[in-house]
C-alpha cells in the first residue's frame, strides 16, 4: 500500500500544479466556469540554503525562509537547474525551490525532509519555472499557464527517450519560459521543457526476496471488518489503530489516533488528513460506514505501522 499525498500546512500556500482556485476561473471573456480543486501533483518548498551536510549517498540542505524550515535531501538523481534552465550546483547561500512528487512518502521528522525530483536555483538572469502536470491541450492542472511548444523549444526527458510535441500531453513536465501573454489562462512558448518520465516501478518496486511489512492480528480485522467503496478498501479506524498501540480519541467529526509524539487527525467525510505538521490525502474519504465507526482507506495501516515503528 503506498502513502499517499503528503503537504506540509505551511507550504499549503506554494502548491503547485495542483493548486486549488480560490474564485472562479474565466476561460474567455465573458464565460464562468465553476471553481476548480484539485490534489497536488508536487509540493513546493523555496527557502535559502542556510546549511549543507553532506551523507554517504545524499547531500542535505537546511533551507529556511521566515519561520519555515527544512531539508531537502539531494541525491544523485535529482535534477538541479538554475531558473533559465541551465545545469546548476547547489551552495550555502542560493535561494531554491525543490519540488516533491506529492505521491512520495515522507520522513516522520521535524523539520520535514524533502526528496525534491527538482530543485530550481534562482538567479537574477530573467526566467521563470513550472513543475507540474500539463493535460491533453497542454494546460496545468490549476488552469493559469498554457503551453505552445515551438520549433525552438528544446525537449528532453530525464529517461534519456526522444521526446515530441505529442509526448508531453498528461505528463510531469519541468517547464522553463520568460513571457506569457496577459490572458486567462496565460500562455507561454517555453525554451525547455524536460519530462519527468523517470519510471515510477524504480521507486516502487519492492526489493527481490524483499517480504513486506505485515502484522497477522490487523490481517486478520482488515479481513473480518472490511467495505469497498469505489475500488479502495475501507478498514475501521479505531480497532486497527488500538490493535498497533495508538491513542484513540474522538472528535466528534472524526478522531485524533496519536502515540507519542506521533499525531493522525482524520475527519469523516474528507479525504485531507493531518500527520503532525503536515496534511495528507487519503485516496478516499473517511466515513460512518456502519454506526459510530469509522472507516479509513486500508492505505493508512502502512503509515501507523512504519511512523510506530
Amino acid at each position: 500500500m503506498k502513502m499517499k499525498k503528503a503537504v506540509p500546512f505551511a507550504m499549503s500556500a506554494l502548491l503547485i500544479s495542483g493548486a486549488a482556485i480560490p474564485t472562479a476561473v474565466f476561460a474567455e471573456e465573458g464565460t464562468q466556469t465553476e471553481n476548480v480543486q484539485v490534489q497536488p501533483d508536487f509540493v513546493k518548498f523555496t527557502g535559502t540554503i542556510e546549511k549543507v551536510e553532506t551523507r554517504e549517498n545524499s547531500t542535505h540542505y537546511f533551507v529556511k525562509d521566515g519561520e519555515q524550515e527544512g531539508y531537502l535531501v539531494v541525491t544523485k538523481d535529482t535534477l538541479v537547474f538554475d531558473n533559465t534552465g541551465k545545469k546548476a550546483e547547489l551552495k550555502k547561500g542560493d535561494k531554491v525551490s525543490g519540488y516533491t512528487d506529492a505521491d512520495k512518502p515522507m520522513i516522520m521528522i521535524y523539520p520535514p525532509q524533502y526528496s525534491p525530483d527538482v530543485v530550481i536555483v534562482e538567479t537574477e538572469e530573467l526566467g521563470s519555472v513550472a513543475v507540474g502536470k500539463f493535460d491533453d491541450s497542454l494546460l496545468n492542472q490549476s488552469l493559469s499557464l498554457k503551453l505552445n511548444v515551438g520549433d525552438k523549444t528544446e525537449l528532453s526527458s530525464v529517461s534519456g527517450e526522444k521526446v515530441t510535441a505529442d509526448d508531453l500531453q498528461g505528463k510531469d513536465l519541468v517547464v522553463f519560459y520568460t513571457m506569457t501573454t496577459r490572458s486567462i489562462p496565460a500562455q507561454t512558448t517555453p525554451e525547455k521543457i524536460v519530462v519527468l518520465d523517470k519510471a515510477a516501478s524504480e521507486d516502487d518496486a519492492e526489493t527481490p526476496g524483499e517480504e513486506p511489512v505485515t502484522n497477522p492480528a490487523v490481517d486478520k480485522i482488515v479481513e473480518a471488518d472490511h467495505y469497498d467503496v469505489n475500488g479502495v478498501k475501507m478498514v475501521p479506524l479505531r480497532l486497527i489503530a488500538e490493535e498497533l498501540g495508538y491513542k484513540v480519541t474522538s472528535t466528534g467529526k472524526g478522531a485524533i489516533v496519536s502515540k507519542g509524539a506521533l499525531s493522525f487527525t482524520i475527519t469523516r467525510g474528507e479525504k485531507a488528513y493531518g500527520y503532525n505538521k503536515s496534511l495528507r490525502y487519503f485516496e478516499a474519504a473517511a466515513d460512518l460506514l456502519e454506526p459510530s465507526k469509522t472507516y479509513v482507506p486500508a492505505s493508512l495501516i502502512d503509515e501507523l505501522m512504519e511512523a510506530g515503528a
